[in-house]
């Protein structure tokens, strides 16, 4: 038996059961502000595995969704916080809408990923009434990751509340950094 060091990386598909909850939900994420600025996403915590159904509103449910993983980050000011899911597919997403649907304004909150509230942080006040925007990401792997932001002082979404650049750039870049993860 010939012994790989170090020992070879997991297939992509693979990924979610076999890397440790750090490994898929880092420390610490990298982002930047519309204006330019360095700033970094804070793990908060991991809620534990969960059943789609559990995990994602009924508008974000995808077909072939084996289970969810789920964690609530913080950008660095606290001012904000996002839950980011994970949905683990059979096989490859089905195309998804990059725009809201037909009759709904852009302003109007996503059907996305559970927020994932943790207590005694800044995302103890974070809940299905908290998140004010979300964001999308997949690829060609088994993996999407939808994400439900919102801010951390516990304030609740209003019809027609637009999200801010910043808070829409939260949802959006930990999408994107955790699939990227993933499937990178």
């Amino acid at each position: 038996m010939t012994m790989l060091w170090p020992p070879a990386e997991p297939a992509v598909s693979d990924r979610w059961r076999l890397w440790p909850a750090a490994e898929i939900f880092p420390a610490q994420l990298p982002g930047t502000t519309p204006s330019g600025a360095r700033t970094t996403y804070v793990l908060v915590g991991i809620a534990p595995e969960s059943p789609c159904a559990a995990a994602f509103q009924d508008g974000a449910r995808l077909p072939g969704c084996v289970t969810a993983l789920r964690a609530t980050y913080t950008e660095s000011t606290q001012t904000f916080v996002a839950t980011a899911g994970i949905a683990v597919l059979t096989g490859p997403p089905p195309a998804g809408p990059s725009a809201p649907p037909a009759g709904r304004s852009p302003n109007a909150r996503p059907a996305t990923v559970r927020p994932y509230p943790v207590q005694g942080g800044p995302a103890e006040l974070f809940g299905q009434r908290q998140y004010i925007t979300g964001a999308r990401e997949s690829g060609r792997e088994r993996y999407v990751v939808l994400t439900a932001a919102g801010y951390s002082d516990g304030r609740p979404y209003t019809r027609g509340l637009a999200a801010t650049p910043r808070l829409r750039g939260v949802a959006e870049q930990l999408a994107r950094a955790l699939h990227r993860r993933l499937t990178g």
